[in-house]
C-alpha cells in the first residue's frame, strides 16, 4: 500500500510507530515534512505536503498518541 499526502490517518499511525520517542505536539513542520518523505511507503509528490496537510497529519498523530 502506498501512502499520499490524502492519507492523514495512516500516516499518523505509520509515524506513531516509527517515532514512538517523539511528542508530536513538539515537531517542527520541517522534521515532519521529512519524516513523512521517509516512510517506506510514502509514495506522493513532496511539494504537495504543504503547511495545511502537515497541520492534519500533526493533529492525528497528536490523538493516535493519547
Amino acid at each position: 500500500m502506498s501512502l499520499k499526502w490524502g492519507d492523514v490517518q495512516d500516516i499518523a499511525i505509520e509515524l506513531a510507530e516509527t517515532h514512538q520517542d517523539v511528542d508530536p505536539r513538539y515537531v517542527n513542520f520541517v522534521d515532519l515534512h521529512r519524516w513523512v518523505l521517509a516512510l517506506p511507503d510514502f509514495a506522493d509528490d513532496p511539494q504537495r505536503g504543504g503547511e495545511k496537510v502537515l497541520e492534519a497529519i500533526q493533529a492525528a498523530w497528536i490523538e493516535e498518541a493519547e
